[in-house]
């Protein structure tokens, strides 16, 4: 018998972005927009082509550079 994750909920909040379902979409707007933000923070280039999965990296690794992820 599987274990059901719904019953323990915080122990699979948080997945890696390589492990999303739905990893390889499009980054969503709100992803798009604050990805868009700490790039031109951190003077680098904003790529608007990522999928969500990959935003999310972008977005931990920019949070990380620019002490906003503190």
């Amino acid at each position: 018998m599987t274990d059901n994750p719904n019953s323990h909920p915080q122990g699979n909040a948080k997945k890696s972005p390589e492990d999303w379902v739905t990893g390889d979409e499009p980054m969503t707007g709100a992803q798009a927009s604050y990805l868009k933000t700490l790039s031109e923070e951190a003077g680098e280039e904003f790529d608007d082509g990522q999928t969500k999965a990959e935003a999310s990296e972008r977005i931990d690794a920019l949070q990380e550079k620019s002490g906003r992820g503190r």
